[in-house]
């Protein structure tokens, strides 16, 4: 009997399932090491970025943002940033300033009624007088422009006085704010931040309630020393290296302080507390540095892509030992040292620039002289008031009642 044959046509061997592109290149080697190295830097910048955007401090996160970028490399990038963001808004030129008027006035109180006591008679004998009118950059002076007002008394005298100019013919709806603080009145003291200079100190990073009473002022630090061309001396050791010829802030024992060139107006000595350098002097023997305009980026600072006219500030001293700061928008290191200058300082050197580093705040003893209430000397200033009542990232000095 003959067997039937089916007529169903033969299986066809199935070729093989293709894999997904994600497996194939996963089943690669070089593709799993890559990947990998690519997890862990991933987790490095997380953890790098992170560690800035939660550092303790006031910092915006774009000041923090920023800071990371030029720690770790990326400079460049940045000062091509900043340029873009200086060419689509530059200062400007022309206008009027808003309307200049006289602050308040605080009325300060010396740290100890011991001291007040011991300190009385003297008081009474000391008479510190109204600073005449500064000479102006911009001619016509506006109503009230360069006259002196007072910021704070202490024991019934104007120890810290203010007063308003424009900066240049060209900038005219800028005020550049103007300081003058008496050094027979007052003492002062540097302060650490906790990344600049970084490192542990025995004077604290802000001002803490404790060491409120008497406070009457506060200014911003210079500098990263990466690029103070200086160092910061504190406690009796030193972060980055004292320079000499370096621009210095200079403080002592008795809570005086100066201004000079390092190992030339200033030195090294027993009674030195605190020493802050930066760049060289924009004012020496009551003359302007003959680079003021030369090479600017190089001389006075790499901002905002080298440009000349932004937020800066500066100190100096005049001739008679008393301090005098300056800080504001729209300014060039040429026209912020003639402002120095016009403020009387014979030695003078610029601080930190930028918007989001310069302050100065004076502060109102009011009815709570233990916590006195801190008030701005430019509104246009990015930090608030109390910038110096938390930990702070940059260093800064303090102004107390004597």
């Amino acid at each position: 009997m003959a067997t039937m044959q089916s007529t169903r046509p033969a299986r066809r061997a199935m070729p093989p399932r293709r894999l997904p592109l994600w497996q194939r290149m996963w089943r690669r080697r070089w593709v799993r090491g890559a990947l990998a190295a690519c997890a862990v830097v991933l987790v490095w910048l997380t953890w790098s970025v992170g560690s800035y955007l939660t550092a303790p401090g006031g910092d915006s996160v774009a000041a923090r943002l920023a800071e990371w970028a030029r720690d770790h490399g990326f400079a460049p990038v940045v000062v091509t940033l900043e340029k873009w963001q200086y060419d689509l808004h530059p200062p400007k030129v022309g206008g009027a300033p808003p309307p200049i008027s006289a602050p308040s006035v605080a009325q300060s109180v010396a740290p100890s009624t011991s001291q007040q006591q011991a300190q009385k008679a003297s008081a009474q004998a000391l008479t510190i007088a109204m600073r005449p009118p500064m000479t102006t950059p911009v001619q016509p002076a506006l109503p009230h422009e360069g006259q002196w007002t007072t910021l704070v008394q202490v024991k019934g005298q104007p120890a810290v006085q203010a007063a308003y100019v424009r900066p240049d013919a060209s900038h005219t709806s800028y005020l550049t704010g103007v300081v003058w603080l008496s050094h027979k009145l007052l003492k002062f003291n540097l302060h650490p931040g906790f990344s600049q200079p970084g490192g542990t100190w025995t004077v604290p990073d802000w001002i803490p309630p404790s060491q409120r009473r008497g406070l009457v002022a506060t200014w911003n630090g210079a500098f990263k020393l990466a690029d103070a061309h200086g160092g910061f001396y504190l406690d009796g050791k030193t972060a980055g290296t004292l320079t000499s010829g370096a621009a210095s802030e200079v403080f002592y024992k008795d809570g005086s302080m100066t201004i000079g060139s390092w190992n030339k107006e200033v030195h090294m000595a027993s009674n030195v507390v605190g020493v802050r350098q930066n760049l060289t002097l924009l004012i020496d023997n009551g003359k302007i540095a003959p680079n003021i305009d030369s090479d600017p980026q190089i001389n006075w600072g790499l901002t905002l892509g080298g440009r000349y006219y932004i937020f800066r500030s500066g100190v100096g001293i005049t001739a008679q030992g008393d301090l005098v700061y300056a800080s504001g928008d729209a300014l060039s290191a040429g026209t912020l040292a003639d402002i120095l200058k016009r403020a009387g300082a014979v030695r003078a050197m610029e601080l930190d620039i930028n918007p989001a580093w310069v302050s100065f705040m004076s502060y109102q003893a009011g009815n709570n002289p233990n916590n006195p209430t801190p008030q701005l000397l430019l509104h246009d200033y990015q930090r608030p008031a109390d910038r110096y009542y938390t930990t702070t990232s940059r260093d800064f000095v303090s102004v107390y009642a004597r």
